[in-house]
């Protein structure tokens, strides 16, 4: 694939409820500066708006996003709003609530069940919308969700949100809102380098359900919201090298093979890394290559 030709839509379609999207999206988080959400360098403006009308001129239109995103002078909703609208039709826009920090950056409790609604319209005022295509409810440590899904539930019957997903969960959980109303994705940590028995069980239930898996940190793995991972197995850089590709895009090809429900969402403010994470869609890995991959996975390998 040349630099003319990457596109999003060679990384195949799923749909969210009824709302069809490119299995490589962006993930709005490190738009606001070097140290993702937390306290850090402010991003560039012009830079972080350039990226991501690039993106969507590359055919992404999942975009994953969250109003406690942003640092001392940048917010990542109001750089979507200022870059995108008026948003084209296709354009998904998913966003979370749950976790939220103050006005001066520091984190707060979970939100509470009643607290829920002004935090959706806060993300509605923030994109210029008057509802939202995707809400994830981020379980922060409950150990049942469904009062906060349900309060989720209520705002989408009064339509402020058209579909709900869950992130941060247990199997017990996806039982738990599948209960109250459909679920249309599951975004849960999960990386080629990072085996959790909890994700892998949400990567196959996903599956047999029809949901989207979608995992946050799959490129950065262990280093979590920090930049991409620096230390890469002996395999991925075989592999990477075999096909001429970086590790970080073999991270995401390897991802994205997990399944045909299963979504990328990565992250950057870089324009070539831009280029680089969509044209990942288009890797395709052989059934020994994965293996091996697998097996790192694993830990057998």
């Amino acid at each position: 694939m040349t630099a003319e030709t990457i596109t999003a839509e060679a990384s195949g379609t799923f749909t969210l409820g009824d709302l069809p999207v490119h299995r490589i999206g962006f993930g709005a988080m490190r738009l606001t500066g070097s140290a993702a959400f937390h306290l850090g360098t402010p991003s560039d403006r012009e830079r972080s708006t350039a990226v991501l009308r690039r993106a969507v001129e590359l055919g992404v239109n999942h975009i994953d996003t969250a109003a406690f995103y942003f640092s001392a002078t940048r917010s990542a909703n109001e750089l979507i709003n200022t870059a995108l609208a008026p948003y084209a039709d296709d354009l998904v826009i998913t966003t979370k609530v749950g976790p939220f920090r103050d006005y001066s950056g520091e984190w707060g409790t979970s939100a509470r069940p009643d607290q829920l609604r002004g935090h959706v319209e806060e993300n509605l005022r923030q994109l210029g919308r008057d509802h939202l295509d995707v809400v994830n409810l981020r379980r922060m440590r409950q150990d049942s969700i469904a009062e906060h899904f349900g309060a989720l539930a209520e705002l989408r019957e009064a339509g402020l949100i058209r579909h709900l997903g869950i992130s941060g969960v247990e199997p017990r959980h996806l039982t738990e809102a599948l209960e109250i109303v459909p679920v249309v994705c599951v975004q849960n940590r999960f990386a080629l380098d990072r085996p959790d028995p909890v994700d892998d069980e949400m990567l196959r239930l996903c599956g047999e359900h029809g949901i989207a898996f979608v995992p946050f940190y799959a490129v950065a793995g262990e280093a979590g919201p920090q930049p991409a991972a620096t230390d890469h197995a002996d395999e991925v850089l075989a592999i990477a090298n075999a096909h001429g590709v970086s590790p970080a895009q073999l991270r995401i090809a390897w991802t994205l093979h997990q399944g045909p429900h299963v979504l990328a969402i990565p992250g950057t403010g870089n324009p070539d890394h831009l280029t680089q994470n969509v044209a990942a869609g288009a890797l395709r890995l052989t059934a020994e290559e994965l293996a091996r991959l697998d097996a790192l996975h694993s830990g057998s390998g």
